[in-house]
């Protein structure tokens, strides 16, 4: 029987073109919750870049694996595919460098006060454009904090001291070896002291909230935050309240806890924050690499092997029952 690899969006020709032979590659009609699980029911894997509902990995009983096309992990219910046996898998790191460069374009962009430099230049005169000119600051020799060094984080922190000549302070859950050029804070001394603040964390139970109304306060005047972690990680509220106060320089926001986000959303209405739609690490090379690596963990399990990048070992034993060796 031919096998069924459901994926929630089109991927690069190349992924393509490496599943051709391997199962019949469909991509899903809808993304919402009845219309997955609908069209997972006889699925052998799910190429994942949309949230799945936990009640999809109920019906799903041919269904192999759940693989991210990307590194975050909170679009896959991870218990309810471990409790079905359904082994889980990513792509790590693959789009750090894109990430990494919108991170710093957007910083550069708020120093430079693009957004209201090109509206004015554009609606007004050449000389109501370079008057913003006299307000905006060069990225050297600031402080850049860095919430989170994984892949994304160490690409940002590398960028940023090689490149730019900045001051790297990051904080992290990791107690691994600083890179070089980077001093560890804790997230408090981090806010205070940093003049461009960037998330790169994951969402976790711990990091959900993590930029309250009360760091918020700590942050310097001028202290721009850039968001490419997920929404829920800051305070929608405290941090629409600190712009309108002008409590701090600007914000670069590239996710949010609603996606997408409503049109008439109060940070659409803001200069000094540039909104993107959950875009920053989509390029065409993080797409490309992205697809061959979700499509070479495809592959792999549909070779009855194990993912290289499983993330729920504790999945294996159901698995096995449910698929033995051979199977």
């Amino acid at each position: 029987m031919m096998r069924k690899i459901l994926s929630t969006h089109a991927l690069h020709p190349r992924a393509t073109a490496m599943l051709a032979g391997a199962g019949r590659l469909a991509i899903a009609s809808a993304l919402d919750a009845r219309t997955l699980t609908a069209e997972a029911r006889d699925a052998d894997i799910v190429i994942v870049r949309a949230p799945l509902p936990p009640e999809l990995f109920d019906g799903a009983r041919k269904l192999r694996a759940a693989i991210r096309h990307g590194a975050g992990l909170d679009m896959i219910p991870i218990e309810a595919a471990t409790a079905a046996g359904v082994l889980v898998a990513n792509v790590p790191a693959v789009n750090a460098r894109s990430v990494a460069e919108h991170v710093m374009f957007t910083a550069l962009a708020l120093l430079r006060r693009f957004r209201a430099m090109d509206r004015d230049l554009r609606a007004k005169s050449w000389l109501a454009g370079r008057e913003h000119a006299n307000s905006t600051s060069e990225l050297a020799g600031k402080t850049i904090g860095i919430v989170g060094l994984g892949a994304v984080g160490q690409a940002v922190g590398h960028i940023a001291a090689h490149g730019f000549d900045l001051n790297v302070v990051a904080t992290t859950r990791s107690l691994r070896p600083a890179p070089e050029r980077v001093g560890f804070l804790s997230i408090d001394a981090l806010v205070e002291q940093s003049d461009i603040i960037v998330l790169c964390c994951p969402l976790t139970e711990e990091t959900r909230g993590l930029i309250s109304r009360e760091r918020i306060a700590r942050m310097k005047p001028n202290a721009l935050l850039i968001n490419v972690s997920r929404g829920p990680v800051v305070d929608d509220e405290a941090l629409i309240e600190a712009l309108r106060k002008g409590r701090i320089g600007g914000a670069a926001l590239d996710v949010f806890a609603t996606q997408p986000l409503p049109p008439n959303h109060p940070y659409f209405g803001f200069d000094n924050v540039i909104v993107t739609p959950h875009m920053a690490g989509i390029t065409e090379e993080s797409m490309m690499r992205m697809g061959i690596g979700a499509a070479n963990e495809a592959l792999l399990v549909l070779a009855n092997k194990l993912p290289v990048n499983l993330r729920n070992p504790e999945a294996i034993e159901h698995y096995r029952r449910r698929f033995p060796a051979g199977d």
